[in-house]
């Protein structure tokens, strides 16, 4: 791999090399060699081929290929020709300008490709395996769930797990942009990729390789290249019929008019030769995809993974967004705030009934009992275990008819409760038709939400909350975040049927936006023009579904996706009106014999390298400047 890049490293050296060497030429020769035109001749051909050879061979493998009209065809044959007419120093031109474009573009795709390698430079190269007290490396492929794995200082974490023992300071800045490095501990999530930058990290492993954190990512980065825009294809479709378009009016410029004005021939044909150089469109062709590509690099820099140029372009349009609350909004960690008995049941007892019953449960409230409860529990005592979809778990427990769920399985089986109007999530229990009491559960809002809701409003975005929650719950929620419209207690066809709704009436090219994390969101993720995951703690599913991928679940990332997608449209659509623009009025003051092939030169490449100059500043876009 390095011998590789050693030997490209070398090509490229000695290619720009040549162009500096053709340019001296250049320059030597049009202000020493006046009156020495055999000299001057011999100087500039050399310096052509030294900065045109690369152009011609192009040519000629794509005409070799049936492929004849393209930006590499049009200099080709208006270099040549304005050779042929004595026009030596134009010609050279032409083609040191070009190289100098060409020169520019490589560096921005190489800066790019730099903050998009940074993403993908998280690929761990082995994992620390402890087996029987003793340490092994292994390839991370070759390493199973529920291993244990040692992280040490400066090691990346190979795959994803829970920190068993140990605590460190790790280093997201590749997964999420983040500079400050970030604390995790016993029970805490480490992600592969991340680099432990002091301490020690004994982790259990809970994914595979192929589906960790880091192996979604590479796949991520890949696949976003082969997505293309409207505007993109637009540019394709036109160079296509645009080229061989001009090479026809070029050769009636060059032959009809000398016939019916009788002026000389040559006069005409050096105005065919300047409109053929004015129409290439290099400009159009190079800086455009550049510019999509280099919006993608930006958001990438920034913690941002965009899975392709068309939901750039979608993200900068955007009309609404729908939010999920738990884990997108909220922080997603629930834990028990209040435990209250009834019916002379103690609290103990109350927690035990909860916890067994929620036994098999994966969801957080769920795991937020048997975390309070932290005590093994006697799986044997459980006779049967059924689920209430979207109520609640009813079970046997040892005999005992026990119910776990919200106000409407209560209600479903007849149960008098006293109903508690606390806004945070409520779980009632009820023992053999008996209310035996209440737990109220707590989920803190993330640190970034409330600002992101009110920037995003600002645009004059219409946000929007999809929750399964309770309506009590959910209205709290979105009134100390700012948010107006709220929609509770849905199940993922709900959602689906939210985002068609807000779909048909959205404005002719806006996009609706659905940010969330869960399992349950991948349905509407998929159905949104723009699916947001957040990908720190967001499930795979989500993750795969989604658009757009928010690497450390910051709300506020959402805000520099779309100011990031807004200044790349805002760019690229200032380079076709400034390309398209300028080739129009030089290819008509060329083809009436107001523009030498100087101007052609400037229309050409000067045109290119300004574009391509413009398309650098999305390289700066920080998250700072979009707040």
């Amino acid at each position: 791999m390095c011998e590789n890049e050693d030997h490209k490293h070398e090509v490229n050296f000695f290619k720009e090399t040549w162009y500096i060497i053709a340019a001296i030429i250049l320059f030597i020769s049009t202000i020493s060699f006046q009156y020495q035109s055999d000299l001057k001749f011999i100087s500039l051909i050399f310096a052509y081929l030294l900065a045109g050879s690369g152009v011609l061979l192009t040519s000629l493998k794509n005409i070799l290929k049936g492929d004849f009209f393209d930006e590499n065809f049009l200099m080709g044959v208006a270099t040549i020709g304005a050779i042929a007419i004595g026009e030596y120093p134009e010609a050279v031109m032409v083609m040191v300008l070009y190289q100098i474009g060409e020169y520019l573009q490589h560096k921005a795709v190489h800066k790019t490709r730099k903050s998009i390698a940074d993403l993908m430079n998280i690929k761990p190269e082995y994992a620390n395996v402890e087996e029987n007290n003793t340490v092994t490396q292994k390839s991370p492929n070759e390493v199973k769930i529920n291993d244990i794995i040692i992280v040490k200082t400066g090691e990346k974490i190979p795959l994803d797990g829970i920190v068993l023992d140990g605590r460190a300071y790790i280093d997201t800045s590749s997964l999420t942009g983040e500079a400050i490095p970030r604390e995790v501990k016993v029970n805490d999530k480490a992600l592969s990729g991340c680099i432990n930058t002091n301490g020690y990290l004994k982790i259990r492993v809970t994914k595979e390789y192929s589906e960790s954190t880091v192996s979604k990512i590479l796949a991520l980065v890949e696949h976003a290249k082969n997505k293309k825009t409207k505007t993109e294809k637009f540019i394709t479709k036109f160079a296509r019929y645009y080229t061989p378009t001009v090479v026809v009016a070029a050769l009636i410029l060059a032959t009809i008019p000398p016939l019916i004005t009788g002026n000389e021939f040559i006069v005409w044909a050096e105005r065919a030769l300047t409109f053929l150089v004015i129409s290439c469109p290099c400009a159009l062709v190079i800086s455009i995809p550049l510019g999509f590509f280099a919006g993608i690099g930006a958001a990438s820099k920034n913690g941002i993974l965009i899975k392709g140029s068309n939901y750039l372009e979608a993200l900068s349009k955007p009309d609404s967004i729908a939010f999920d609350k738990t884990g997108t909004l909220t922080k997603g960690n629930f834990v028990v705030n209040e435990i209250i008995p009834e019916n002379s049941t103690t609290e103990d007892d109350l927690l035990k009934y909860a916890a067994i019953a929620e036994t098999y449960s994966n969801h957080p409230i769920s795991i937020a009992i048997k975390n309070k409860y932290n005590k093994q529990i006697d799986t044997d005592i459980i006779q049967e275990i059924k689920e209430e979809a979207g109520n609640g778990i009813i079970a046997n427990i040892s005999g005992d008819t026990i119910l776990v769920g919200n106000s409407k399985l209560m209600t479903n089986h007849n149960i008098e409760f006293n109903k508690n109007l606390d806004a945070n999530t409520v779980v009632y229990v009820a023992k053999n038709k008996t209310f035996i009491g209440t737990i109220t559960i707590t989920d803190g809002m993330k640190e970034g939400s409330k600002s992101a809701i009110y920037k995003l409003k600002k645009l004059a975005c219409k946000v929007i909350m999809l929750t399964g929650d309770s309506t009590t719950i959910a209205a709290k929620t979105a009134k100390n975040l700012g948010i107006d419209i709220v929609y509770s207690q849905l199940l993922p066809k709900d959602k689906v049927d939210k985002i068609e709704n807000l779909i048909d009436s959205k404005y002719k090219n806006g996009s609706v936006i659905f940010v969330g994390d869960g399992i349950n969101d991948a349905p509407v993720l998929k159905r949104s023009d723009i699916g947001i995951a957040m990908g720190g703690l967001g499930s795979d599913a989500a993750v795969e579904a989604a658009d757009v991928v928010i690497m450390d679940d910051d709300p506020t990332r959402i805000l520099t996706a779309i100011k990031i997608a807004k200044n790349t449209m805002r760019i690229v659509k200032q380079n076709i009106i400034f390309a398209i623009g300028i080739k129009i009025l030089f290819l008509i003051l060329g083809a009436f014999g107001y523009m030498s092939m100087w101007g052609a030169v400037f229309a050409d490449v000067g045109v290119t390298l300004i574009a391509i100059l413009n398309v650098l500043r999305i390289l700066l876009i920080t998250k700072k400047e979009c707040f």
